[in-house]
């Protein structure tokens, strides 16, 4: 369920012209979704292919646009922050307190239900656009 909220993330942002014609989705430090990852490789956003990367680490995550920080490797996310600073790259993230911290989304599960959390002010520094419908589904808006 994770995977599908990670791909429609991408979909409902409004990329700049600059990001390019691949939209590199990265995981982070491994891969918490197992197979089921890969039915968004390939896909298209916005008329951007999506090409996942798996086990990017801070040295290349600067060519990532969507980059996913699982909870095992948290600890890492003010790193990843420091590293993807200025540049147009939504940082999904599923620990509390992620979206306080600078990540643009921090999703998680309660009651068997993905929920999450968007963070505008990440989002217009990285010169992202959360489209109003995402925005709505989100529990809490941080501005």
């Amino acid at each position: 369920m994770k995977a599908a909220f990670l791909y429609n993330f991408a979909a409902f942002t409004d990329w700049p012209a600059d990001v390019g014609r691949a939209l590199n989705v990265c995981l982070f430090g491994g891969n918490p979704f197992g197979p089921v990852i890969d039915a968004i490789n390939g896909k298209t956003v916005g008329g951007r292919i999506v090409a996942l990367q798996r086990n990017v680490n801070t040295d290349t995550v600067a060519g990532c646009q969507v980059v996913f920080v699982p909870a095992a490797v948290n600890a890492q996310l003010p790193a990843v922050l420091q590293t993807v600073r200025s540049l147009p790259v939504l940082v999904v993230a599923e620990s509390a307190g992620a979206a306080g911290q600078g990540a643009t989304i921090n999703m998680s599960v309660i009651q068997n239900r993905v929920v999450f959390e968007a963070n505008l002010g990440a989002a217009r520094r990285a010169r992202l656009g959360l489209n109003a419908r995402l925005l709505r589904l989100a529990t809490e808006v941080i501005q």
